[in-house]
C-alpha cells in the first residue's frame, strides 16, 4: 500500500471572476522510502501540491490517502495533530527562531507534541533534539543561535527540526535555493543518506540538477503531472 495516495486532485482558486486551476486531476501514489522530487516552473502548481501533501491545505475535490488514512475529511485539528505526527518540513528561508539555539529550535515540535503525549518531559524532548541534530553532524552548535552558524548550518538545524518527531515524510521546499552550490551539494547527500536510512524523502524544487539527485521525478506544468522518471542513484 502506498503511503502517499493522492486520486483524482483537483484546487481551484478564485481571482475577482477568473476560476485558476492550480491542480487539474493530479493522481500519484509514492511508496514508503522513496527518494522524489517534484519539478516545474513557477505557476507549474507544485507549491499547491507541496501544501496539500503537506496537509497545509485541502484540495478542492479528490481524495488524499495519508498512511491508510483519508485525510480530506478532517478538520483543522485532526490535519495539525496528523500532520504533526506524520511530516517533517524544511524550507528554503529557514524559518528558524533567531534568538533560541539550535537545540531549543530543534526541541520546538516535540513542545507540541505534548499536546497529544502527555509522557513527554522537557529531559525527554532535550534528548530526542539532540539526537536529531547528532544526525545531521551539528551537535557542536547546538547551544549557537541561527546568526552564528553558516547557511549550510542552518539548513542542517532546520533538517534536525524536521526529524525530531520521527516522522515518515521529510517535505523540503527548494532546500537548496539559499545555498551556494557547494553546501547544497553537501545538503542533497544529507537527504540521500536519511532516504538510505529509511526516511521518505519529497523534494519540491524548480532545478532540474536538484531533481536528478532523486531516484523517481515528477515534472508538472499548469496544474497536471506531465512526465514521470524513474532514475537509478548510486
Amino acid at each position: 500500500m502506498a503511503l502517499i495516495e493522492l486520486k483524482n486532485i483537483h484546487k481551484t482558486f478564485t481571482m475577482g471572476e477568473e476560476i485558476i486551476k492550480a491542480l487539474d486531476g493530479v493522481s500519484i501514489a509514492i511508496n514508503d522510502g522513496e527518494l522524489t522530487s517534484i519539478v516545474g516552473a513557477s505557476g507549474s502548481g507544485k507549491s499547491t501540491l507541496m501544501n496539500i501533501i503537506g496537509l497545509l491545505d485541502l484540495p478542492s475535490s479528490g481524495e488524499y490517502i495519508l498512511d491508510g488514512t483519508n485525510t480530506t475529511t478532517m478538520n483543522d485539528n485532526a490535519l495539525s495533530l496528523y500532520r504533526n505526527q506524520k511530516i517533517g518540513f524544511v524550507f528554503q528561508s529557514f524559518n528558524l527562531l533567531p534568538k533560541a539555539s539550535a537545540l531549543k529550535n530543534v526541541m520546538m515540535p516535540m513542545q507540541y507534541a505534548t499536546t497529544y503525549n502527555k509522557n513527554l518531559s522537557e529531559e525527554m524532548i532535550k534528548e530526542m533534539a539532540i539526537k536529531a541534530l547528532e544526525e545531521v553532524g551539528l551537535t557542536p552548535r547546538m547551544h549557537h543561535r541561527p546568526n552564528e552558524l553558516s547557511g549550510g548550518q542552518r539548513q542542517r538545524v532546520a533538517i534536525a527540526r524536521a526529524l525530531v518527531n520521527k516522522p515518515k515524510i521529510l517535505l523540503a521546499d527548494e532546500p537548496t535555493g539559499a545555498l551556494d552550490s557547494k553546501t547544497g551539494e553537501e545538503i542533497l547527500c544529507l537527504f540521500q543518506e536519511l532516504n538510505h536510512n529509511g526516511v521518505t524523502v519529497i523534494i519540491v524544487t524548480h532545478d532540474n540538477d536538484v531533481a536528478h539527485k532523486c531516484k523517481r521525478i515528477l515534472r508538472m506544468l499548469d496544474g497536471k503531472i506531465v512526465e514521470e522518471n524513474n532514475l537509478y542513484v548510486v
